[in-house]
């Protein structure tokens, strides 16, 4: 069959997604379905590949799945403990007396908080983790969604505590002799510090940019106004947290490798960027605040409905201290650092006995397996279940944390998509 024929064939699942969710605005789960049968009718008749094959591939994908499913939900239980114990309230606060301004907290809890995640859990955790946050905080879903994503760009090469690194680059030097000899005379470990030092550079001489970038976006499609100009009124402190964190970041890398670049940059960056907020440096003299929902669209805030934010927000009504409120997710950090770096801990989470192995899927040599000890879905819910005691909940709301989690999380993976209009 001819070449460009073939390359066009292989492009046609991307394809059908584009045309699905960009052209025609029908929902993900179509898309997605719709290309993954294009996919299987191309890999059984142009590629030739045994219906085996296909359905090892599949099963290994629906594992793949609920393994993200299953770090969604912990996300979700985590923010649904903090908001039925009323640990919000505290958290909101605390914001709005260091700053009312969503440029200012999309940048230190995206940008700051979200990369010391990506480097201690990366796979997306971020996302999960500081997304709902923002949610909670008054934030559009959408806003939440697109400023986390945005940040996942500089920390992600670090991500995992240097997984991308360590496990691409010796895996790739492993793949023949020719390949490791072309790096002598340095070691494969020496290669591997030395990439780190030089992607660190070239992250950092253009990642200091992106909280400003950010913000900008943010300010352009969910603000009153639509304007970039709004979000670039606070380049001097974007610039100065973007600096906070690849600067720590860079050195990190030069001196000690791959494996906490992003973990460090974030971790020094909420320490000199925090106190900084709260001293009034750099900060913008104006304030910016979402449109309310009425004057906006409604498809930015999802399912969610006006008030009920407040509701929950109230909880249970007892007074907890700043600290602990934040303390499930110091605790999430704590751990997900913790079970990376500590060798005997990590050793015992990943071994043989703790995963979920399934080997040679229908004949086809395809295996699929499961760490769900060591994934960040587990650390959530347990991050969740200290929280429970350390808010003092009844039983009551934190079923209802559970109850409200299975729910989102069920419409995430299998309900229906609402409509954007």
């Amino acid at each position: 069959m001819n070449e460009s024929l073939l390359a066009l064939l292989a492009v046609t699942p991307i394809a059908v997604v584009f045309l699905l969710l960009m052209v025609m605005r029908r929902s993900a789960k179509l898309a997605m379905l719709m290309a993954y049968l294009a996919t299987l009718a191309l890999a059984l008749t142009v590629w030739g590949q045994s219906f085996s094959v296909v359905a090892g591939a599949t099963a290994n994908g629906i594992v793949t799945a609920l393994t993200l499913l299953f770090i969604i939900f912990g996300a979700i239980l985590l923010l649904q403990t903090v908001e039925e114990s009323g640990a919000i309230r505290t958290i909101r606060r605390g914001f709005s007396d260091l700053t009312p301004d969503r440029r200012i907290q999309a940048i230190i809890i995206a940008w700051m908080f979200g990369s010391m995640i990506e480097g201690a859990s990366g796979f997306g955790t971020p996302a999960a983790v500081a997304a709902p946050l923002l949610v909670a905080l008054g934030f559009p879903a959408m806003a939440a969604v697109l400023v986390t994503l945005i940040i996942q760009s500089v920390p992600v090469s670090f991500g995992a505590v240097g997984t991308p690194m360590l496990v691409g680059i010796k895996m790739g030097l492993g793949s023949s002799p020719e390949v490791a000899t072309s790096v002598a005379p340095l070691s494969t470990a020496e290669y591997v510090i030395h990439v780190a030092a030089n992607v660190a550079v070239i992250h950092a001489v253009v990642g200091f940019v992106i909280p400003l970038m950010m913000v900008g976006m943010m300010t352009r499609f969910f603000g009153a106004n639509r304007s970039f100009a709004d979000g670039f009124r606070v380049w001097k402190f974007a610039l100065f947290a973007g600096i906070a964190f690849t600067v720590p970041y860079t050195i990190v890398a030069q001196l000690l490798g791959p494996e906490f670049p992003s973990v460090v940059g974030g971790l020094v960056g909420l320490l000199i960027v925090v106190p900084a907020a709260r001293a009034g440096f750099l900060m913008p003299k104006d304030r910016f605040d979402f449109p309310a929902r009425e004057a906006a669209n409604d498809h930015w805030f999802g399912s969610m409905t006006p008030g009920e934010a407040e509701a929950k927000d109230a909880g249970e009504a007892r007074p907890i201290s700043l600290l602990t409120a934040w303390s499930p997710y110091i605790i999430v950090a704590a751990l997900l650092i913790a079970t990376r770096t500590i060798a005997p801990l990590k050793a015992a989470l990943t071994s043989p006995n703790a995963t979920i192995a399934f080997n040679d899927l229908f004949g086809s040599g395809i295996d699929a397996s499961s760490q769900l000890l060591h994934a960040p879905g587990t650390i959530l819910i347990l991050s969740s279940l200290i929280a429970f005691g350390l808010y003092r909940m009844s039983s009551r709301a934190y079923a209802r944390a559970w109850s409200r989690s299975a729910g989102t999380m069920m419409g995430a993976a299998a309900g229906p998509t609402p409509s954007p209009t």
